[in-house]
């Protein structure tokens, strides 16, 4: 087994979105892959547990020689029928397990006494992962980061899909980034989140990108925990401050947390179950922040939502809403945002309204092309 083919070159395997056959068991699948991974698993979870009891009480012959009774005959067939079925689709996919070990080599060497012959990654998950990371600490290290702040309701996320040079890290997370920001679908585990994130880096570190715009976020983006080197990054890179009025944030809030995310909740489970999970979502949302408004202010705003939920199932108008949501930023957004933002007042970098903060984007952005820096 051990002349048959390997790869090796793990930077191509991402930045060409190179087809990988997982074949750990789900449960470690659905624990953390690469995007452009199908688990077609060698053994499943139950067999993958009764190999390693095995191999614990017995050791690794008696736990080899369980794994081939358990996936022979008809199930050897069936699997290798789907791991087959899988290279007609994909030719050039290549083979992987958790370290590039037996999982691997038997069912290369399976594939190849059947006349298909493909390469194992070297390593296995394991060391995409550590490639992944050192990719990821790398780009935190050396890059140049800028960070995007504003009061809670400013658009900072659209702005950021006007930004040449902005990482969506809200987008990677499948989250908004505040109480309110969970979305429907979930999010991803933080290994997908994490390596999703570094595969974006190293393309376009590849292209010769060396400086990048964040959203300020703190360390949870709802579940998804960034990596602690490129937060320490952000909470240390230049601020661009955009200024927004109040009553401008309180529509955008209204447009992305009542009107298009209600959209969301209508497409993936429809009007019937849609309606009570959207309902729920905003009050849970609100409830979360019940510790830190106080009992008396949760009781008043939490009344305000549900008479303008009320509205909104009876006529659909969502109007009733920025009630709720300009007295929340009053009472609790604005306070907590001004007094982080003096608490960040020497980072600050370049200050002004949407307009005047894109304009700055694009003239940094143009500078650093012009410049033709290299590759971070």
């Amino acid at each position: 087994m051990s002349a048959l083919p390997q790869a090796t070159d793990l930077a191509r395997i991402f930045l060409e979105d190179v087809p990988l056959i997982d074949l750990r068991a789900p449960i470690e699948f659905k624990d953390g892959a690469f995007p452009s991974a199908i688990n077609l698993p060698l053994m499943t979870d139950e067999e993958r547990a009764q190999v390693g009891t095995c191999f614990k009480q017995q050791g690794q012959a008696a736990a080899i020689a369980l794994g081939h009774q358990l996936v022979g005959g008809a199930v050897r067939a069936e699997r290798m029928e789907g791991w087959l079925a899988q290279l007609r689709q994909q030719p050039d996919a290549l083979l992987y397990c958790f370290r590039g070990g037996l999982r691997s080599q038997t069912v290369q060497q399976w594939l190849a006494e059947a006349g298909v012959t493909r390469p194992r990654v070297a390593g296995g998950y394991k060391e995409l992962r550590r490639f992944l990371m050192d990719t990821q600490d790398k780009a935190s290290a050396v890059c140049h980061w800028t960070v995007l702040t504003g009061m809670t309701g400013s658009g900072k996320t659209h702005m950021l899909a006007k930004v040449a040079q902005a990482v969506d890290l809200e987008g990677h997370a499948h989250h908004r980034g505040s109480s309110f920001g969970q979305l429907p679908g979930g999010q991803p585990s933080n290994i997908n989140f994490e390596n999703k994130l570094a595969i974006e880096l190293l393309k376009r570190r590849h292209l010769g990108e060396s400086a990048f715009v964040v959203e300020d976020e703190s360390r949870l983006i709802g579940r998804c925990a960034l990596p602690l080197n490129l937060y320490e990054a952000m909470c240390q890179a230049p601020l661009v401050v955009v200024d927004v009025p109040q009553d401008e944030r309180a529509e955008q809030i209204r447009i992305d947390y009542v009107q298009d995310l209600w959209q969301r909740y209508l497409e993936m489970y429809g009007a019937e179950d849609g309606w009570p999970l959207f309902a729920a979502y905003l009050t849970d949302a609100l409830a979360r922040l019940k510790r830190r408004l106080g009992d008396k202010d949760h009781r008043e705003l939490d009344a305000l939502m549900q008479a303008a939920l009320a509205e909104q199932a009876q006529s659909g108008n969502t109007e009733l809403h920025l009630a709720w949501i300009r007295l929340l930023l009053t009472r609790y957004y604005d306070p907590m945002y001004l007094y982080q933002l003096d608490n960040k007042r020497e980072r600050v970098h370049f200050r002004g309204d949407k307009q005047a903060c894109l304009a700055f984007f694009a003239e940094q952005h143009a500078n650093k092309t012009n410049q033709k820096s290299p590759i971070c």
